[in-house]
């Protein structure tokens, strides 16, 4: 299984973005329709638009989020994974990117499933809970981990339905979804050079990014 990137395209000057984000965006292909997913304030669909000329479109769960994206000129509605992505059309986008919001919806699963129906490949990057800082607040400290990447409380966190990486890659599996692409990313969001499927991924990545297909 190939798990190596595509080489970055060019991009417009000082157009920067975080970096896991840009790993998601050397993914696309110029010209492509794409529908970001919880896009927030519409940063990684932004960036598509200018530097890849993508046909975007957003879904974003909160107002602010919303009206920033809105304010950019682009084209985002409100809206909830779990609920309103049965509105779209079979095949209406070539990439469906969901980035660090599965762990928030209330049925990852189910919406896997959307993702791979309304677009021809799916990307999907999430917190890893079988990173070895987490296994350490739980094991030494018996906290619930807070760190960079989980930086909110457990009481007030949005993120019900963490996971590992074997986690994934064993949903993966059971619902027969291609990893077409894979890679995790250290603490400070650069590529790690590991399988997603070895247990050192498991144990050193502390984001994981996915490209599945059918």
């Amino acid at each position: 299984m190939n798990h190596s990137l595509p080489n970055a395209t060019s991009v417009i000057p000082n157009d920067r973005i975080r970096v896991d984000l840009q790993l998601i965006a050397d993914m696309v292909e110029p010209g492509t329709r794409v529908l970001d997913i919880g896009c927030g304030d519409g940063e990684l669909l932004g960036y598509l638009t200018r530097s890849k000329d993508v046909d975007g479109r957003g879904l974003e769960l909160s107002n602010e989020g919303v009206r920033n994206c809105v304010a950019q000129g682009l084209p985002v509605m409100q809206g909830d994974a779990d609920r309103d992505l049965g509105d779209y059309p079979d095949g209406a986008f070539d990439y469906a990117i969901l980035s660090q919001t599965l762990q928030a919806t209330n049925r990852p699963k189910q919406v896997l499933s959307e993702l791979l129906r309304i677009g021809q490949k799916a990307i999907v990057s999430f917190p890893n809970f079988g990173h070895w800082r987490a296994r350490f607040d739980l094991m030494f400290r018996g906290r619930m981990p807070q760190n960079p990447n989980l930086p909110i409380m457990w009481y007030e966190t949005p993120n019900i339905h963490f996971c590992t990486v074997r986690d994934f890659v064993a949903l993966c599996d059971e619902c027969g979804f291609k990893i077409e692409r894979s890679m995790v990313l250290n603490e400070s969001g650069s590529k790690v050079s590991l399988d997603s499927h070895s247990r050192l991924a498991n144990f050193f990545g502390n984001q994981a990014l996915f490209m599945l297909s059918k």
